[in-house]
């Protein structure tokens, strides 16, 4: 159930905030991991009025998705959002859960609504459309796959012939639109001149002329002569040859990808800068004022599975705190208050600190150690003494 919680004390000596924050809960592992930095980093030292929705995946269900549609509005009311990682359900889960359908990805509904896009380290991923938003079909016959555009003015329509299945197989239909990816375009542009980075877009035009030609021309249209007097620049490029330019790259660039490249293509680098739990995700709205922040990494279903059999876990918190500091930093922008912001730059400071001190979580000590060579408390902590390690280096870093 999601409902309004105050949170207060008499005299207490947290940073105050002003405007709301809008909090979405999730599954699994990330949703008790959610739940301790919430009380023991957040609320502890600040004082925020937060509006929660509950998208744990069995409210979704007996909502029918509702609470993700409302949640979404009320990130458009009050601007600022912070997201616990969700259950995006299959067939599995459906089944494991009971639940009345397979539910759509709470991230995509999400995007939708809200028109933005995701902004993971200099990764700009358009959060709209293609195949996120596509409708597709299997086949158990031969037959002919039409597509059909009827104008709403009642002149003629269109009709395109795709294929003649001879037997069985698989179809899909997908779509953009040309406000969504000028408000993308715009989007990428001033967050390059922001950052006085270049921009690249990639997209695979040779192959799709005309949709993915769509967005180079587009991107073209609006590219913005404040770049020349930087002395950055914005080019296209061929998805695969954006690739292979990244990867030998020293980066310091943005990178506006479809939403399906972004999607793979911002695992791709966060694993190259050692976890996904160091990734953070920041869904922008073209209004330059709206934003989501949340954790890139999924729920940790296979810890959750440990934490039920009363087993402890080494699960990375960090992506999480970053949700709740980008989120916080953003509310103290908006409403100009310098405390929060320097509140949720300290907290972020700490758990970098903390890292670099030697005490950090099994999937880092990994990338030093090596998996098989890791030890528990030589190496790595489990997650409660990594985040009460934080927590006392935060009280430090805080005067307390």
């Amino acid at each position: 159930m999601y409902s309004l919680f105050l949170f207060w004390t008499d005299g207490d000596k947290r940073i105050k905030v002003s405007q709301p924050v809008v909090e979405m809960d999730g599954d699994e592992m990330t949703r008790i991991i959610w739940e301790f930095i919430k009380e023991k980093l957040i609320l502890s030292n600040v004082d925020v009025e937060l509006k929660y929705y509950d998208l744990g995946l069995p409210y979704r269900d007996q909502t029918d998705d509702q609470v993700t549609i409302d949640s979404a509005i009320a990130t458009q009311k009050y601007h600022v959002a912070v997201k616990c990682a969700t259950i995006t359900p299959d067939e599995q889960r459906v089944e494991e859960f009971k639940l009345k359908k397979m539910w759509k990805s709470p991230n995509g509904t999400i995007r939708n609504i809200l028109g933005g896009w995701t902004q993971p380290i200099t990764i700009g991923r358009h959060a709209f459309g293609d195949q996120y938003r596509a409708t597709d079909f299997v086949v158990s016959q031969p037959g002919t796959f039409k597509m059909v555009f009827s104008p709403t003015d009642g002149s003629k329509g269109q009709e395109w012939e795709v294929y003649k299945f001879p037997g069985g197989g698989c179809g899909m239909g997908m779509y953009n639109t040309d406000e969504s990816i000028s408000g993308f375009a715009h989007s990428c542009f001033q967050y390059a001149i922001g950052k006085k980075w270049p921009l690249y877009l990639s997209t695979k035009n040779t192959i799709l002329k005309a949709y993915d030609g769509r967005f180079k021309d587009i991107f073209e249209e609006i590219y913005q002569p404040e770049f020349d007097k930087l002395k950055i620049w914005y080019e296209h490029r061929l998805i695969d040859d954006m690739v292979a330019q990244v990867l030998k790259s020293d980066g310091a660039f943005v990178w506006a990808c479809k939403n399906y490249d972004g999607d793979v293509q911002s695992d791709i680098l966060a694993q190259g800068f050692g976890s996904l739990g160091l990734m953070t995700s920041v869904l922008v709205c073209p209004d330059g004022k709206t934003i989501e922040a949340e954790a890139a990494h999924g729920t940790v279903t296979r810890h959750y599975r440990e934490h039920q059999k009363g087993n402890p876990t080494s699960t990375n918190p960090i992506a999480s705190i970053f949700a709740w500091t980008r989120g916080l930093e953003h509310r103290g922008k908006l409403d100009g208050n310098p405390d929060l912001i320097k509140f949720a730059l300290t907290l972020e400071k700490v758990c970098v600190e903390t890292v670099e001190s030697g005490v950090m979580t099994k999937d880092l000590a990994g990338c030093i150690h090596g998996l098989s060579k890791c030890k528990l408390n030589v190496h790595y902590v489990n997650t409660e003494d990594f985040l009460d390690a934080i927590k006392n280096n935060l009280d430090k870093a805080l005067g307390k």
